[in-house]
């Protein structure tokens, strides 16, 4: 990668039925081919939000059954575009449920999944509480890929908040991340900017977040903003409030001129543990 590339990112306030959900992703890529994006970014649970775990367990189905998944991979085909579906709620081999991640390139087959590592089981001010423990299961595996934006890494939402993720991203010299999301309104108020410019300093690399936003279907309201973070920190796209479609150029010459200027990466050293 060497010249900047373009990247449309879909702002959605998905509901409860998945084959709604899966035109709208249809439907914005084909939009984003038409302004000449290379690659489209989706947000976290963009086939279906639904907190209620009764009314969401049919359409929770294996990768093969899903129809997102299914029309992803063909618009993809079909547009010679990727896409990033940000996750989808799945169901495992074993029988359990995972929020998994998916990276599909151009000729519609899955590059890369990715199992959230880290469960949101939050108790807020708000009185807002969530235990997605209480349903999925975590990831165990960090996951990079090659796509047109070169060395991508791989998390989702509340993985944001454990910087040894992104260290080891870091280490692995990604020239991008993608960090998917639902955020809450006060978590997203408090801290969605300032950790996702954060990581991108810390990783010297591009932040690429795709989020949902609104008020949904099953009563929940999520924050918005999705994000593109160049790696010097800079927000160069934010989506805002609601449900967009919006573009920005991912500059790959940006990332070495960032390397050059405080080489962070190069530079790190590994700190004592302390035999206490």
């Amino acid at each position: 990668m060497t010249d900047p590339l373009k990247v449309a990112l879909f702002q959605m306030t998905s509901g409860i039925d998945p084959l709604a959900n899966a035109d709208a992703i249809v439907g914005a890529a084909r939009k984003a081919a038409d302004e000449g994006a290379a690659m489209l970014f989706t947000p976290e649970m963009c086939g279906l939000l639904d907190r209620d775990r009764a009314r969401a367990t049919p359409h929770i189905v294996t990768e093969a059954d899903n129809p997102v998944l299914a029309a992803a991979r063909s618009a993809a085909r079909d547009l010679g575009l990727w896409i990033d579906l940000g996750s989808l709620a799945v169901l495992r081999d074993d029988g359990k449920w995972a929020n998994r991640g998916f990276i599909i390139d151009s000729d519609g087959e899955i590059a890369a999944r990715y199992d959230k590592i880290h469960m949101f089981d939050v108790d807020l001010a708000t009185g807002e509480t969530w235990r997605e423990s209480a349903a999925y299961t975590p990831g165990d595996a960090v996951v990079t890929v090659e796509t047109p934006l070169g060395r991508f890494g791989m998390a989702i939402c509340y993985d944001i908040r454990f910087p040894a993720l992104f260290e080891e991203l870091g280490r692995r010299r990604c020239d991008a991340i993608r960090i998917p999301a639902a955020f809450t309104v006060p978590t997203g108020k408090a801290h969605w900017h300032l950790m996702q410019r954060a990581r991108a300093v810390e990783a010297s690399a591009w932040v690429i977040s795709a989020a949902q936003g609104g008020v949904h279907e099953d009563g929940r309201e999520t924050f918005g903003h999705s994000l593109v973070v160049d790696p010097w920190g800079e927000v160069v796209y934010d989506g805002g409030e609601g449900s967009s479609l919006g573009f920005a150029y991912v500059d790959p010459a940006r990332t070495g001129e960032v390397r050059a200027q405080l080489p962070s990466l190069a530079n790190k050293r590994e700190i004592p543990r302390s035999a206490a």
